[in-house]
């Protein structure tokens, strides 16, 4: 339990002023104690990795005056970090001030352009423009992040070639978004601390349909905009319906290079318009013209995501029940292993100076 300061500091912090990211107690507590470093190096397969032992790189070893070799590469780890997402967040910006403004969501339900322009170019657009609008989330999310590594909090520890990696707390990956190839893949990358949060304290506790109550909370979580529940009610169509025909069709086209390569393309496409279409609601807030859109689509996505479930269930009661088997046997292998310590308490207590003695012996030669 955090002291009342601690609880203060973590949430009051100069650093997540702007727009977070949000980021765990344990993470913010580690770094505030300068335990970083050693808690990635436990973490990482369960031993330490000496290759690369250095303190917890912080602009703060300038002032403490550290040691000149360690001083100097940590400040330049720190700006090479920075300078690049300071970078990522001017490019942002600038497209955001100029062509983001060029391409408005709210023409996809302009009456002469849905009376004028045909399937494919109304879908094009639709892809275009949501694309369009996601710079100013970039912008925010990079310089919330930037903030943060500027003041030495965000590192992760180190990769296989001793780069310092600064992305603990990052928000998202621009890449893996723009070519995402499946709609969890998107969501894995868009808003991460976000998403992270509503796995802890949602979905891994769910009792059922983790899935509908996740995107609900997420909705609840955004605002009180009734664009905001019809992306996410929309969200749940589209997430589960990917899942049936990525988990009943996939393995049939992994298996050239070349056939996966035309998968991956067409995947693309598909959860691209798929992303675009389910979150003009996002955009547009209101009920009136959200519906607006769809009417004109025909909830074309709405309807191919039903039938989709429809000939696809089979799948998702299979997986349902395999985590069911494979609960039984770890309950019931738990109760065998109560059941023994009962019957074994009586010379557990009668030998425990022993059991000590062997556990030490044991410990030594494990070390050894």
């Amino acid at each position: 339990m955090p002291s009342l300061l601690e609880y203060l500091s973590y949430n009051c912090n100069f650093m997540g002023i702007l727009a977070g990211p949000l980021c765990s107690y344990k993470d913010y507590i580690t770094f505030i104690e300068g335990r970083s470093y050693q808690l990635q190096q436990s973490e990482a397969n369960g031993k330490e990795d000496t290759k690369y032992e250095q303190t917890d790189p912080s602009p703060n070893l300038s002032i403490v005056g550290a040691q000149s070799g360690v001083n100097s590469q940590t400040l330049i780890s720190v700006f090479i970090a920075v300078a690049q997402k300071l970078l990522i967040c001017g490019l942002s910006l600038l497209f955001h001030m100029t062509i983001t403004k060029t391409l408005p969501v709210e023409y996809n339900i302009d009456d002469n352009f849905r009376a004028t322009a045909s399937w494919p170019v109304r879908f094009f657009y639709l892809y275009v423009s949501l694309m369009a609008a996601r710079p100013k989330y970039y912008f925010a999310w990079t310089l919330a992040d930037a903030i943060n590594n500027a003041a030495g909090f965000g590192f992760r520890g180190y990769d296989k070639n001793g780069v310092t990696r600064w992305d603990l707390i990052s928000n998202l990956r621009i890449q893996q978004i723009e070519f995402s190839t499946s709609f969890k893949m998107f969501l894995d990358n868009w808003n991460i601390q976000t998403a992270l949060w509503l796995k802890r304290v949602c979905y891994e506790r769910a009792t059922f349909s983790p899935t509908i109550q996740t995107f609900i909370l997420s909705a609840i979580w955004h605002g009180v905009y009734p664009g905001y529940y019809l992306t996410f009610l929309t969200g749940v169509l589209m997430t589960l319906a990917a899942r049936a025909v990525r988990n009943n069709i996939r393995h049939y086209f992994v298996e050239s290079p070349a056939v996966k390569l035309c998968y991956d393309i067409i995947t693309w496409m598909a959860t691209q318009v798929a992303i675009s279409y389910t979150v003009v609601p996002f955009v547009l807030l209101s009920v009136k013209p959200s519906f607006t859109f769809y009417s004109s689509c025909y909830f074309c996505l709405h309807v191919a995501s039903i039938l989709v479930l429809l000939v696809f269930p089979l799948k998702r009661t299979q997986k349902g029940s395999k985590k069911h088997e494979s609960i039984q046997p770890v309950w019931s292998k738990k109760l065998e292993e109560e059941n023994l310590l009962q019957k074994n308490s009586y010379s557990t207590t009668n030998n425990s100076c022993s059991q000590k003695q062997e556990i030490t012996c044991r410990y030594q030669a494990l070390k050894q």
